[in-house]
C-alpha cells in the first residue's frame, strides 16, 4: 500500500480511538479522560493527532529532533510499562499539543520497521524542584499533569507530565501513565518511580 494511504489510515484510526474513549460517559472510562463537551480539549486532541501521525515512522522522529532511548521504563509496581521515550529537548516545557516532548515507543515492529508507536507525552519542570509541592501543576486538554515526580533518568528535572495513548489502546485509560497491556523486554526494562 503506498504510503499516504496508510498514513491516513493510521490517522483516522487513532482519532477514532482517542475519540470513542473522550465521547464515553466520564463514569465509563477508566482513568483520566477529556470532558468530550470541552470543545477546546477536543481540537487540541485533534491537533496533538494531526502532527504526531508522521511519527508512526521512527527513522522521522529521529530525523525531526527526537532523541532515542533504549531503556524501556517499566511500573516497579508491576501494573504494566510505558516504553522507550524519545525526547526532543527543545519541547521540553512545552503545553502546546503540537509541540510535544516526548515520543513514547514499544517492543513492537513499527509499519515501517524499528519500533512502534504508542504514545505522545508533554513534560514540564517542577519550578521548585521540590517534590511535596504543586502549586505550577500544568494542565491540557482539561486535565491536571501527573506529578511532580524525579527524573526518569539521570540529569532528567523533577518534573510533571502528561501522556495520551494515542497509537496503542490502553485499558487504564487514554491519559494513563502506565498501560497495562505493555510489557518491556526483560534485557531492556527498567524499573521506575513514576508519580
Amino acid at each position: 500500500m503506498p504510503a499516504r494511504p496508510v498514513k491516513a489510515a493510521l490517522i483516522v484510526a487513532a482519532a477514532a480511538s482517542i475519540a470513542l474513549a473522550a465521547a464515553q460517559p466520564a463514569e465509563s472510562v477508566d482513568g483520566p479522560a477529556p470532558d468530550r463537551r470541552d470543545r477546546q480539549a477536543m481540537q487540541d486532541m485533534a491537533t496533538a493527532l494531526r502532527v504526531t501521525a508522521r511519527y508512526v515512522d521512527e527513522a522521522t522522529a529521529i530525523k525531526d529532533g527526537y532523541e532515542r532511548r533504549d531503556d524501556c521504563l517499566n511500573d516497579p509496581k508491576g501494573t504494566g510499562a510505558m516504553g522507550y521515550h524519545y525526547v526532543k529537548w527543545s519541547n521540553w516545557g512545552s503545553t502546546d499539543p503540537a509541540r510535544p516532548t516526548t515520543l513514547v515507543y514499544g517492543p513492537e515492529k513499527g509499519p515501517r520497521g524499528g519500533r512502534k508507536l504508542y504514545a505522545v507525552e508533554w513534560m514540564v519542570s517542577d519550578g521548585d524542584q521540590d517534590l511535596t509541592t504543586k502549586n505550577d501543576r500544568p494542565k491540557m486538554f482539561g486535565l491536571d499533569f501527573d506529578g511532580p515526580m524525579p527524573g526518569h533518568w539521570a540529569g532528567m528535572p523533577k518534573h510533571y507530565d502528561l501522556h495520551m495513548w494515542a497509537y496503542k489502546k490502553n485499558p487504564a485509560g487514554p491519559f494513563h501513565n502506565w498501560n497495562p497491556s505493555v510489557t518491556c523486554p526483560a534485557a531492556a526494562a527498567h524499573p521506575h518511580a513514576h508519580g
